[in-house]
């Protein structure tokens, strides 16, 4: 199956605990048997709304192949997470994995019909 993993970060972390924040919910879908498709740090962004007083936070995107079982393992961890102020697991169909490679790549998943 293929998910992305959206997380917000505390806006207090350095650039290297970002980026080990990253690397540590990435190697833990490898390990449990999951392919990272595609790492995205979005870097500081404004909330919508105020979470634990924090009015930015740092976002990073990740999209994985796993099987279904992986993504309770992967709540557990990030609920344990103190740097972790928000987190979505999203299915993705196969409308929504053409779509990213198309915008990832800047070309079209689907080749179009040569015309007569």
């Amino acid at each position: 199956m293929d998910y992305e993993l959206m997380v917000i970060f505390t806006p207090v972390l350095s650039e290297e605990d970002y980026t080990a924040a990253q690397k540590k919910f990435a190697d833990l879908v490898t390990e449990n048997g999951g392919t990272t498709v595609h790492s995205n740090p979005w870097g500081l962004r404004s909330l919508a709304y105020p979470i634990q007083k924090k009015t930015t936070g740092l976002y990073w995107v990740l999209e994985y192949q796993a099987p279904t079982d992986l993504n309770e393992k992967l709540k557990i961890q990030l609920n344990r997470d103190e740097t972790v102020l928000r987190y979505m697991i999203t299915r993705l169909d196969k409308y929504a994995t053409a779509y990213n490679t198309r915008k990832r790549t800047g070309t079209d998943a689907q080749p179009k019909p040569a015309e007569a």
